[in-house]
């Protein structure tokens, strides 16, 4: 899940009723990237506080530079510019599961 994507996992719970997102590293559209494209006002929340505040061990890099994190199955991207890097992290993952398949 890549910039504004992990967002689809804000509302997702365990059975346990909780969030699927608690304990887990990820990364995405930072509050100040988001400042910098002038949607703060726009956008119904901001991505970087909804990932903390739903337990999440949120980092990021530098505005506008690829950063991928993996934790477990769950990749995620910073912005845009992680996009290619969070491909190749997928491909990994499934390359490694198909080889463990064998």
């Amino acid at each position: 899940a890549v910039c504004h994507a992990p967002a689809v996992l804000l509302n997702v719970n365990l059975k346990t009723g909780e969030s699927l997102l608690k304990g887990k590293k990820v990364t995405g559209f930072t509050n100040s990237e988001e400042s910098a494209v002038g949607l703060t006002e726009i956008v119904p929340f901001l991505l970087e506080d909804e990932l903390k505040s739903r337990g999440a061990v949120y980092s990021k890099k530098e505005d506008w530079a690829s950063y991928v994190i993996r934790d477990g199955m769950l990749i995620t991207g910073q912005n845009p510019a992680s996009s290619e890097k969070a491909a190749e992290e997928l491909l990994a993952v499934l390359e490694n599961k198909l080889q463990n398949s064998l």
